[in-house]
């Protein structure tokens, strides 16, 4: 038989952050990655996006058949115009999210101040939904509404599914974007701006870089190497054979 005193709840449910992530009564759990989207997101969604514009908007001029120096340019301007757009983009829209999270916050806050007992009642019934009894679930609720910025925390997360003291910043997602996008842009022209002058040493590149870069991605998100490598070969291929028709096209009739 155990003699030893039973550990209370608070004790069972003490955490400790550490270098290795979360322990919990001396167990170790390893740390989960960041999938905020703070930075991933704008910066896998840049790269791609850089490399199959450029190679698209190169393979588009290149079909018209215009001077490799016609090329560069448009490539440059494309890179440049891509990525100020991109991160441009990325600015506006996170912060135009946080701005509507943060309007929200606001009316829950307003909510809790002037009307607790409703919101009491609102944070019981979600706990309840969450397979807690009647009685524990109302406890916990007047508990956590002893405390406003826990209980606010709390209703925010449960209504608006985020948490307002961890939002994605708008700086780092535009700076991501930015800089990804420019870097993607740039592969294919670097055969250009080394001395080659032939479209398919490009085409060949950006396929090389698509086929690498989309494995990457997918060996993040835990999937198979080939699935993503594939995926993004074939979308950036349709991509440039698409612009690359087009540009044929525009060019035998001009010419």
């Amino acid at each position: 038989m155990n003699d030893a005193a039973p550990s209370s709840p608070a004790s069972d449910g003490k955490r400790r952050v550490t270098g290795q992530g979360i322990q919990t009564r001396g167990e170790a759990h390893g740390h989960h990655r960041d999938v905020s989207g703070g930075w991933l997101r704008p910066a896998v969604f840049g790269a791609m996006d850089g490399l199959v514009t450029n190679v698209s908007l190169i393979a588009g001029v290149g079909g018209a058949g215009v001077h490799a120096t016609a090329i560069v340019v448009t490539g440059l301007a494309g890179l440049a115009a891509g990525a100020f757009s991109m991160a441009t983009g990325e600015f506006v829209s996170v912060s135009s999210q946080n701005e509507l999270i943060a309007a929200e916050v606001s009316r829950e806050q307003h909510e809790l101040e002037h009307h607790p007992e409703a919101e009491r009642r609102e944070l019981a019934a979600v706990f309840r939904r969450s397979g807690v009894d009647a009685e524990l679930a109302d406890r916990v609720a007047r508990q956590v509404s002893n405390r406003p910025e826990a209980a606010l925390r709390m209703h925010v997360r449960e209504e608006l599914g985020v948490d307002h003291l961890e939002l994605p910043s708008p700086y780092v997602a535009a700076g991501a974007s930015l800089l990804t996008f420019a870097v993607g842009a740039l592969i294919p022209l670097l055969p250009f701006l080394i001395g080659f002058s032939s479209l398919t040493a490009t085409l060949v590149m950006a396929g090389v870089f698509a086929f690498v870069g989309g494995g990457m991605v997918s060996r993040v998100t835990n999937r198979p190497f080939w699935f993503g490598a594939l995926r993004q070969l074939v979308l950036a291929a349709g991509a440039a054979g698409l612009t690359y028709a087009i540009g044929t096209a525009v060019g035998a009739s001009i010419h």
